[in-house]
């Protein structure tokens, strides 16, 4: 009598599932083996267990050089692949570039005085549109970074002046204290003094 088809899916017995598991393990790595004797092929399997058990299987030689065998050979395509693909990629490169100094040379003339309207489709027009609406967002960013640094320096400028005007000031005040006390200065008087009329002293 024939055997039913195995569901795949996951074992929920953990007894069923660890014998299935080390049956199966033994009948890959068999399958592997003699894959490997028929047909001369360089095989490594690894498996893990689901405790964690590492099990491998190694033809012509060791795992460790397998695995750099097929590090060096994937870096080789990737390699090759990235060079065949180089070609198309400036190639698309340089046909956008043209297209975008096609456009800018038809704005350009556009913007000079050439009407050259005509010429130009819906989406090359959107294009322009778009291109100069960036040119005059960053040319007013521009100008507004530049004033608001002309700003600031007319404000350190403002700064020094008034430091300079409050020194001044000072300077102007102790002056005019000093020339007051000095015309306040009261004269002695002499105890002898001789009036004109009478020549007598006292």
């Amino acid at each position: 009598m024939a055997r039913g088809k195995v569901q795949m899916r996951r074992i929920e017995n953990p007894v069923h599932r660890q014998v299935t598991f080390c049956k199966r393990r033994m009948s890959l790595l068999k399958k592997a083996n003699e894959l490997s004797v028929l047909c001369d092929a360089d095989i490594g399997v690894m498996v893990f267990s689901p405790h964690g058990k590492i099990c491998e299987l190694a033809t012509n030689g060791n795992m460790q050089g397998l695995i750099e065998r097929y590090k060096g050979n994937n870096t080789k395509e990737q390699g090759e692949s990235s060079k065949q693909n180089k070609p198309q990629i400036i190639q698309q490169e340089v046909l956008l570039l043209r297209q975008e100094i096609n456009l800018l040379q038809k704005g350009l003339r556009y913007m000079y005085g050439a009407n050259d309207m005509d010429h130009m489709n819906l989406h090359e027009l959107q294009a322009l549109e778009s291109n100069l609406e960036n040119w005059v967002h960053n040319t007013r960013s521009t100008k507004m970074q530049i004033m608001s640094r002309e700003i600031e320096v007319l404000r350190n400028k403002e700064g020094i002046l008034k430091a300079t005007n409050d020194i001044l000031q000072e300077r102007i005040i102790q002056q005019s204290g000093i020339l007051e006390t000095g015309s306040n200065m009261v004269t002695p008087q002499f105890p002898f003094q001789r009036t004109m009329e009478s020549g007598h002293y006292f």
